[in-house]
């Protein structure tokens, strides 16, 4: 990891995300497949909508591309 992936906010450390690949629904939750800055494919996760609160835009920009459906969707 590099410093330019790790930012400070409110006093608590970020990572900065890359862009977002995915969506699903587990037991009624969006969780968001994240892609990290600085990262390979292999540190990618799966993160709730609530963790992703300072992300800027990012969460907006999929949902206007893919929807706000209840399906997964896939973008790579």
């Amino acid at each position: 990891m590099t410093k330019s992936t790790l930012v400070i906010v409110k006093g608590e450390e970020e990572y900065k995300i890359e862009k977002i690949l995915n969506r699903r629904k587990i037991w009624g939750k969006d969780k968001f497949l994240v892609h990290w800055k600085g990262y390979t494919v292999e540190g990618d996760t799966w993160e709730d909508r609530g963790n992703l609160k300072n992300t800027g835009k990012l969460v907006e920009e999929f949902e206007r591309e893919y929807g706000e459906e209840d399906k997964e969707v896939r973008r790579c």
